[in-house]
């Protein structure tokens, strides 16, 4: 069976080439053997990130992949794709003379292909979701990183108006041109009067979703008197504005005077469902769930019946230091910020003064979008240049100051911090109109947002951005004493485990 012999050939690789170790290796090969013989779809968690060097887990898909007989799509983000094509396809080519031909597109080459298509999460996306044809149906998809699952997901159903979609509209439908000028000064004038926020993005309320409404009739091809030939930004739009329980909000920017709308189904689950039906699929991410039949994530994204395994990190080798302070002030108490500040800069101090953490980057984490600037020019007035707001060229003793999608994006690229300080859990904020609109969604529903929704967000975010310090065994420093406090704080606990508690502060005394 092709699992016995993946098993014995990706033994022999990793004690020949003498790979970075990751103790999964063979659990993982096997199963993936397997599921590409007998078509059983599995979702695994890795436990490591998906990111750089510290994806070693892809050679336990890779070689069974090379090994089968059949054709098999990987779909991966560009920079994964890049790596697998310099890096871990031509380790094991070298290795083990494979024949097996290896393309990159964004359609399957053709109906004789027995080899392997690299292909984009969008790209396969959107043929699967709207039945474009470019990928048979039946052949094997292993898709690599699916943390980002539901992302993708949203960004391919989400339909966009821009400032010039409006002008396209008034030439496509000249009989309604005055009044597709007056409902657009209406929805801006309305638009303009939210207050202010983080994110410049708000969910349109009643009287915005009338005036689009309104739009929708006066330029509907089925009135009688009307003329347009709608451009196809707005054919999509109001396909997606007209299904059930879409998510509608606007993008504002104030100094041009502009806004952008855009319009998605809150919920992509039910979009997703027949897509698992089409093939057998590996699904691989790092951390999807704390409980290893990921009953939340699978339920989010429509998964079924399907293998699950999870993998843990190494008690003994992957072990991080929490350091996790007791008196600190809740985060929504006005004492929090300046103690915040004292405890990011005592850390600092400590480690760079002592020369015991700082001899490598340090890394703050503030999700707050006026925080985390605050928090940059106070540290950059104290350790000056070594202080950068999410840029990434560093000094190697430097500090960086940046949010969670900023870190989880370049996290692969930068080097170990050796200390990670959080200033607060990444719970989505409800500023945010896709959080707000999403736990709306779930409200109506009468179900558990916090539960269903942020607290596995959180839990995620938390996983992934900690995942570079477990091979140095670095310091987290977590500065939000809710953990401590708030009922849910032991499943924080386990999501950050293998941990030692430390007294980081006494770490670096003399």
């Amino acid at each position: 069976m092709i699992e016995v012999e993946v098993h014995q050939h990706l033994r022999a690789f990793l004690r020949e080439q003498g790979e970075p170790y990751w103790p999964h290796h063979l659990t993982m090969g096997r199963l993936v053997a397997r599921a590409l013989r007998i078509e059983r779809s599995v979702l695994i968690q890795t436990g490591v990130p998906a990111t750089g060097y510290h994806g070693r887990y892809r050679l336990s898909y890779l070689l069974p992949v090379l090994m089968w007989s059949g054709p098999a799509v990987i779909v991966a983000t560009e920079a994964v794709q890049q790596r697998l094509l310099m890096v871990e396809i031509p380790q094991l080519r070298q290795w083990m003379p494979i024949a097996k031909p290896v393309q990159v597109g964004d359609r399957f080459p053709k109906s004789t292909f027995q080899g392997i298509l690299l292909t984009t999460p969008a790209a396969w996306l959107s043929d699967r979701l709207f039945q474009q044809g470019r990928f048979p149906p039946h052949i094997p998809t292993i898709i690599d990183g699916v943390d980002d699952l539901e992302t993708w997901t949203h960004q391919q159903l989400t339909a966009e108006i821009h400032p010039g979609d409006w002008d396209a509209l008034m030439l496509s439908c000249p009989q309604q041109a005055d009044q597709i000028r007056d409902l657009r000064v209406q929805l801006t004038q309305a638009l303009f009067q939210h207050p202010i926020n983080p994110y410049e993005s708000y969910l349109l309320n009643e009287p915005e979703q009338a005036i689009l409404e309104q739009l929708l009739r006066s330029t509907s091809t089925q009135v009688p008197a009307s003329s347009c030939n709608l451009p196809i930004a707005w054919v999509n739009f109001w396909h997606q504005f007209q299904a059930e329980s879409p998510l509608l909000w606007a993008a504002i920017l104030r100094r041009q005077g502009y806004f952008s709308l855009s319009c998605s189904p809150v919920d992509v689950a039910s979009m997703l469902e027949s897509v698992w039906s089409q093939q057998p699929v590996v699904l691989i991410g790092s951390a999807l769930d704390l409980e290893q039949e990921a009953p939340i994530y699978r339920q989010r994204l429509g998964l079924g019946d399907l293998t699950c395994l999870k993998f843990s990190p190494d008690r003994h080798s992957e072990t991080i230091q929490l350091y996790l302070p007791d008196g600190l002030p809740l985060p929504n108490t006005p004492q929090f910020q300046p103690a915040l500040l004292r405890e990011i800069q005592s850390l600092l101090n400590r480690g760079l003064g002592q020369g015991t953490v700082a001899q490598g980057l340090s890394v703050v984490l503030i999700g707050d979008v006026p925080l985390k600037a605050q928090v940059g020019a106070i540290l950059a007035a104290e350790f000056g240049s070594r202080v950068q707001v999410e840029k990434t060229c560093l000094d190697d003793n430097g500090i960086l100051v940046a949010g969670w999608e900023f870190w989880q994006q370049q996290q692969g690229v930068l080097p170990t911090p050796q200390l990670l300080v959080i200033a607060t859990l990444p719970i989505p904020s409800l500023e945010n109109p896709l959080v707000a609109g999403r736990v709306a969604y779930y409200k109506h529903l009468r179900q558990d947002w916090f539960r269903l929704y942020l607290l596995p967000e959180s839990l995620s975010r938390l996983q992934r951005a900690i995942g570079p310090l477990r091979d140095s065994q670095g310091i987290v420093a977590v500065l939000d004493s809710r953990i401590i406090h708030r009922s849910y704080g032991q499943q924080v606990l386990s999501a950050l485990s293998p941990l030692a508690r430390v007294n980081y502060l006494d770490l670096s005394l003399p």
